[in-house]
């Protein structure tokens, strides 16, 4: 049975530093989300190869992750398109900046991504932070989804026939994991944050363009508490 650490608000920034936290508890797997009894561990191209792992998720209306990753100093990405594509490919080449650049798709259970966020870092979409977030089925009792993510750190680029640009992942997506924690519980959004321990069963691997990730084999669940 996978067993839930619950790392309560108050010790919340020293919980991300420290290899335990300060004050923790451990709970079934069924009671933190109906969605979390049987969870996929990592996303799938659009060919099917592995993706990306999943290392994060939040539990809480869609209207609540926007309103929560947009507090917390993220921007909801752009689809996909003809237009958007040509954009990302000029704002790289000329180092000019898109907040809401495009990401490619990845599938979880069976479909593309439902939410994606990003954080830029420098002048261009070259370089940025980002997650993909897939809103689960359950619900919880109080009626809320699961939307699991993955999340992970584009520290390159490389031109690509199909979508004009590719981006490089950073191998450490840990990293990204709790800083998205970290940066939603500095916006006062969230009530409670939990570690999976364990979650994944292979703490390293590589995605679908062969970047190769390591983990620690964690899933970071946070609770959005959004103030009204």
């Amino acid at each position: 049975m996978q067993l839930f650490k619950i790392l309560f608000a108050t010790s919340f920034v020293a919980a991300l530093v420290c290899p335990m936290p300060a004050v923790c508890q451990t709970l079934p797997a069924g009671s933190v989300h109906p969605a979390l009894s049987d969870p996929p561990q990592r996303t799938k191209t659009s060919r099917g190869h592995e993706g990306d792992p999943v290392n994060i998720a939040f539990i809480g209306s869609e209207t609540d992750l926007h309103r929560t990753l947009c507090l917390a100093g993220w921007f909801a990405a752009d689809a996909t398109t003809l237009k958007t594509s040509l954009k990302i490919v000029a704002a790289v080449v000329v180092h000019k900046p898109y907040d809401h650049a495009p990401v490619s798709d990845l599938y979880l259970w069976d479909r593309k991504q439902d939410a994606a966020f990003e954080q830029p870092v420098g002048k261009s979409p070259k370089q940025r932070h980002h997650v993909r977030f897939w809103r689960s089925a359950e619900v919880n009792a109080e009626g809320h989804p699961l939307w699991l993510g993955a999340a992970t750190y584009d520290e390159r680029v490389e031109l690509s026939r199909t979508t004009g640009v590719t981006h490089r992942i950073a191998p450490d997506v840990d990293k990204e994991r709790d800083k998205i924690i970290h940066d939603a519980h500095g916006s006062g959004s969230l009530g409670n944050a939990y570690f999976i321990e364990p979650f994944h069963r292979a703490m390293q691997g590589k995605n679908g363009g062969g970047d190769p990730y390591y983990t620690d084999g964690r899933l970071a669940v946070g609770i959005i508490s959004v103030r009204k």
